[in-house]
Parts: C-alpha cells; sequence; structure tokens
C-alpha cells in the first residue's frame, strides 16, 4: 500500500483476476477507466488461498466508511424508519440487472440494515477493464465504490460477483477457503459457482455488524 495522491486508497476484490476470455464487448471497450486504487488484494486468491493482513485491514475500512456516512445521515434524521444505506449504480449500466438482483437478495436476508438507490450515495457501482477484476475501494471518507470488471463478470457468474462485492460494503470479509453456499468464498470454489446469497452465518453476522456497529458509530457522531 501507497500513497500516490492526498488521499490513501485500499482495495478489496472477489479473489481472482480476471482471466482472458477472448473478445471483450464493443462496449466494454470504449467504457471509461475509473481512477485505480493503488494498493490491491487477493489478485491470485484460488481455493488454497485465504486472504492477507492487507486485504483484511482493507474489508474493514471499506465498512468502516460506509458505516461512518450512514451514521452521519441517521443522527440527522433519527425518526428514520429503517437503517438504509444509499448506492448509485448510474455508472456501471451494463449491471443494473445483476446490481437489482444483489440489492434483493442482501434486502431479503437481514433485517437490520437495507440497500437502496437513490441520491446522496454512501457507495457506487463503477463499470470497465481491470486486470484485478472486480474490487470494492475506498478512500475512507465515505466516498466508497464497487467496481465490476466485465472479463471477471464474463468468467464468473455476475450476480454472485456483485453480491460478493457487497457483501464487503456490508462488512463481510473474505473466506475464499469456504464452500461454494457461502457468498463471501468469493472465486475460491471455481467458475462452476453461482450461488449469489449469503447463508445463514453470513446473513447473522451482518445483523449483528449492523445494530452493534451502528450503534458505535452514532455515538462517535454525536460526540463530534
Amino acid at each position: 500500500m501507497r500513497l500516490s495522491t492526498p488521499m490513501l486508497s485500499v482495495a478489496v476484490g472477489l479473489g481472482l483476476t480476471a482471466a482472458a476470455l477472448g473478445t471483450v464487448p464493443a462496449a466494454a471497450a470504449q467504457a471509461p477507466q475509473p481512477a485505480r486504487a493503488p494498493a490491491s488484494a487477493g489478485s491470485l486468491a484460488g481455493a488454497g488461498y485465504n486472504g492477507s493482513g492487507e486485504e483484511a485491514k482493507a474489508n474493514q475500512a471499506f465498512f468502516d466508511a460506509v458505516l461512518k456516512s450512514v451514521a452521519e445521515k441517521r443522527a440527522a434524521n433519527p425518526k428514520a424508519a429503517a437503517v438504509t444505506v444509499v448506492y448509485n449504480a448510474s455508472a456501471a449500466p451494463s449491471f443494473s440487472t445483476q446490481i437489482a438482483r444483489s440489492t434483493q437478495i442482501w434486502n431479503s436476508s437481514v433485517s437490520n440494515v437495507k440497500l437502496q438507490a437513490g441520491s446522496g450515495a454512501d457507495f457506487t457501482y463503477r463499470e470497465g477493464n481491470d486486470s484485478r477484476g472486480s474490487y470494492a475501494s475506498t478512500d475512507g471518507h465515505g466516498s466508497g465504490y464497487i467496481f465490476l470488471d466485465y472479463a471477471q463478470n464474463q468468467q464468473y457468474d455476475s450476480t454472485r460477483v456483485t453480491a460478493h462485492e457487497t457483501g464487503h460494503v456490508l462488512g463481510l470479509p473474505d473466506h475464499y477457503s469456504g464452500p461454494c453456499s457461502e457468498l463471501m468464498s468469493g472465486g475460491g470454489p471455481g467458475t462452476s459457482c453461482t450461488n449469489p446469497n449469503p447463508d445463514a452465518a453470513e446473513r447473522a453476522r451482518v445483523d449483528q455488524l449492523w445494530a452493534n456497529g451502528l450503534a458505535k458509530a452514532l455515538a462517535e457522531v454525536d460526540q463530534h
């Protein structure tokens, strides 16, 4: 990890680089490239890879940034009926179906936090070509994004990729050595794994994180 701009960026990914899959669609080739985070993690993951210390820190940084953003808005509107994480998917039009499906999956899986498209986003989705594959990135100040790589989403089940990366938004770390039934096992089980759903332990962990983590974040916001 290094500092290349005034902001420190970290990135976390599905755990596998995008393999060459033949011709990339013309729209993909012409898509503008997002700014790359200066550090990446999990780019060579396989069944025997279980994540690096740097990657674990990146996962936590992304969650903390989103949590802080949500807490600040929650403090300003304490009567809101539900804790909502707002996203903007306008920069990833090719994946609108997968993003909508991922949102539906997570919203039906957990009760303490909900995902919703809208303005004033806590994070955004982007698309393009990146040799590192798909990943989640943040500058640590609430302006995080999920990058969806074209080639990787051709090789792996695209809804699983999207739901996995969204899992980082909700606080889950990678667990590449896990079975296909675990969403956060990412690319570990191989390309044949198409499961886009979190298992019972992952669902319970997200609910726990958003009950306890949000309370802590709100307390910190109130102190400032």
